[in-house]
């Protein structure tokens, strides 16, 4: 390509980017996608976004499919964030999902369809939340306790979704018009007491920030603390409110659990029409292989590498080792002084994985020029030991791709699985787990996984407890998962700083992982000789699972609020 092309090029993407800027594609709808995933700070998107809007300039894709790929991308975006799904993941996602979708067939054919394929087929932290998962989480989030660009955000949806004649409502809540009301009101009055019952102190703090309960008005001030049928009647109330979803407030005679309950249902509908869940019949002829990059905080134990990409060249491997080795030649070939150094350097840190004497390890592979990487190590090793020599090259991990398959591929529903059997021991433990945290419900929407953990939601985004099940033990973790790692690393901080007491309070010695090197920090503790294998095990596990993951949420979680 010539420079004059190279020029053109750029200027093409230049204007696509503003595009995504400023929601200037000259079409309501889609521009109207774009402003609401900029006020929620997606920019992990865009390079994805740039990629389908340049088929739209090459006349691959119309507008109307452009803005079913935006829309779509928006409802996945927010069931995640809804579910408290790991931000972490969606960076890989975005940058590969394009090259993903052309790999199924090696065309651009057929785009939205294998688009809508690529995400719904992705797993575990990365799913696309079905309408179970998805309706069950927004109508039992605490949503008034989000950040306020999502909470704004799903209010602003409720309002305008479905009509043509949209409210302010952005511009009216920036500008201090409109703010968030709580219908039955955050300090209990004695008439509030009385209309809600006997159990009114368990209706308002299960029910007080929750969406049912919530409406957006100018009158806030005015409302405080009012009955409700003030709120209702009072000039400027529900009645006169011009504010769609009011009306249907106005309509209630009284606002009690019953009438909570009642809009829950109502706003749960709505909710699976707004940030409807996709459907396709596209299917590839091929099973395509799991991605991850050196990125991602995942244990990828046990899995079988059939290729990589770094810097989007793929390359087929046959095992871990050559791959660790290839990459190693890669970066070598680039710069040899870094890994020269290494070798040579008698620091008992990454150097030690480096030699010029390849007597000096078991297994060993070359790299170049008589240097040598030791490779008698498992997986995660190998990944921590590029994850070390990226930094060293100021490389991005994100541009080093591994391209999986499992041991079991093909026969992950077969019985005799570890798949089967770990689904089997979810359900057994699930019971126990919910009906520790009956009160707390932080696992009340968690199905049994065919994954080795599951997840717990205590109302932090970014922010788990897991409970994980192995082959030769068991563990609960407070896992820290945001996307940024300082975020990750400013929580963690602030909890070990309570260290003596919480250890104290649990009358144990926890494991505490900062996790320096990557993105995730955890807190867990775990009991030896135990496995998910072994049946006669599951009841002491379960309750292990179930007692701990509940402690750490009693004593740990507090730290957090």
């Amino acid at each position: 390509m010539s420079t004059e092309e190279h020029l053109k090029d750029l200027l093409a993407y230049a204007k696509r980017y503003k595009i995504l800027l400023n929601g200037s594609a000259r079409d309501k709808t889609l521009d109207a996608c774009i402003k609401r995933l900029n006020r929620l700070e997606t920019t992990v998107t865009r390079p994805f976004f740039l990629e389908v809007l340049r088929l739209c300039d090459e006349g691959k894709l119309d507008i109307s499919q452009a803005t079913d790929v935006f829309l779509i991308t928006e409802s996945y975006l927010f069931r995640r964030t809804i579910c408290d799904l790991p931000t972490n993941a969606l960076n890989k996602i975005f940058l590969l999902l394009h090259r993903e979708i052309i790999r199924y067939d090696g065309t651009d054919a057929d785009y939205v369809e294998k688009f809508k394929y690529a995400l719904l087929s992705k797993k575990e932290r990365t799913r696309f939340p079905d309408d179970d998962e998805f309706a069950a989480h927004f109508i039992e989030r605490p949503v008034y306790q989000m950040n306020s660009k999502n909470k704004i955000y799903i209010l602003e949806r409720l309002e305008n979704y479905g009509t043509a004649e949209d409210k302010e409502v952005y511009s009216h809540y920036d500008d201090g018009i409109y703010s968030i009301e709580h219908i039955m009101p955050q300090h209990l009055t004695p008439a509030w007491v009385k209309e809600l019952g006997d159990d009114f102190r368990q209706i308002h703090e299960t029910w007080l920030h929750r969406i049912a309960n919530l409406t957006l008005s100018a009158y806030n001030s005015k409302y405080k603390n009012s009955t409700f049928e003030e709120k209702k009647t009072m000039k400027n109330g529900f009645e006169d409110s011009g504010i769609r979803m009011n009306t249907y407030i106005a309509r209630k005679e009284k606002w009690t659990l019953a009438e909570m309950e009642e809009r829950s249902q109502y706003l749960k509908g709505r909710a699976l029409e707004i940030w409807a869940e996709p459907s396709t019949e596209f299917r590839p002829e091929e099973k395509q292989l799991d991605s991850y990059t050196l990125d991602d905080d995942m244990n990828l134990s046990g899995r079988l590498i059939t290729r990589f990409s770094y810097k989007n060249i793929e390359q087929p491997v046959a095992s871990w080792v050559e791959m660790f080795q290839k990459v190693l030649q890669i970066l070598y070939a680039e710069e040899k002084s870094v890994i020269t150094k290494l070798a040579v350097s008698a620091d008992d840190n990454i150097a030690q994985h480096f030699s010029m004497n390849e007597s000096d390890f078991l297994k060993s592979a070359e790299i170049g020029d008589g240097i040598y990487v030791l490779t008698n190590t498992d997986t995660q090793s190998k990944r921590s030991v590029l994850s070390r020599v990226f930094k060293l090259y100021d490389a991005d991990p994100t541009d080093l791709v591994f391209y999986l398959r499992d041991e079991n591929e093909g026969a992950e529903e077969e019985a005799g699985t570890r798949y089967e059997l770990r689904r089997k021991y979810w359900t057994y433990a699930l019971d126990f787990i919910k009906q520790a945290h009956r009160d707390g419900g932080s696992f009340s929407n968690v199905n049994p996984p065919k994954g080795n953990w599951i997840g717990g939601f205590f109302g932090i985004s970014g922010f788990n407890l897991c409970c994980v099940a192995n082959y030769d033990s068991a563990r609960v973790e407070l896992y820290f998962g945001r996307s940024k790692k300082e975020e990750n690393k400013k929580a963690f901080d602030a909890v070990i700083r309570h260290k003596d007491d919480i250890e104290k309070a649990l009358g144990v010695q926890l494991l505490w992982s900062r996790g320096d090197d990557i993105k995730a920090s955890k807190i867990s503790y775990q009991i030896n000789e135990v496995s998910i294998e072994n049946e006669t095990d599951w009841l002491q596990m379960a309750k292990f699972h179930a007692e701990w993951s509940k402690k750490f949420y009693d004593v740990i979680v507090p730290y957090l609020r």
